[in-house]
């Protein structure tokens, strides 16, 4: 039995919500460009400067994880921000630290 056939929903739900990551990295990509990650560098080849941007990444990360963690804890309801917006944040900012390892970034 195909994957797909065992859990439809899930592989549904992962697609698209892939495709909603995708639409939110084009649209802060355009809003912010590589070199908000890059630390000034429109392309980060170099091993330090892949540090510098992974150690940037994991800061970014650590917020998002600690927003998420007062959202998902906390009884208050916040106006500006979700578990999802969280959620998807974190998701797209460990796939810009593999673009980041890879030395692929702002290319």
């Amino acid at each position: 039995m195909d994957i797909k056939d065992k859990y439809p929903k899930t592989i549904d739900t992962f697609i698209n919500t892939t495709g909603e990551m995708l639409k939110l990295f084009v649209k802060k990509q355009t809003d912010y460009g590589p070199t908000n990650v890059g630390m000034g560098l429109a392309q980060v080849k170099e091993d330090e400067d892949i540090q510098k941007s992974l150690l940037g990444l994991s800061v970014r990360m650590n917020d998002k994880v600690q927003r998420l963690m007062n959202l998902t804890f906390n009884q208050q309801k916040p106006n500006n921000e979700s578990i999802e917006d969280n959620l998807l944040d974190i998701a797209n900012y460990a796939v810009m630290a593999l673009i980041v390892k890879k030395g692929h970034w702002g290319q």
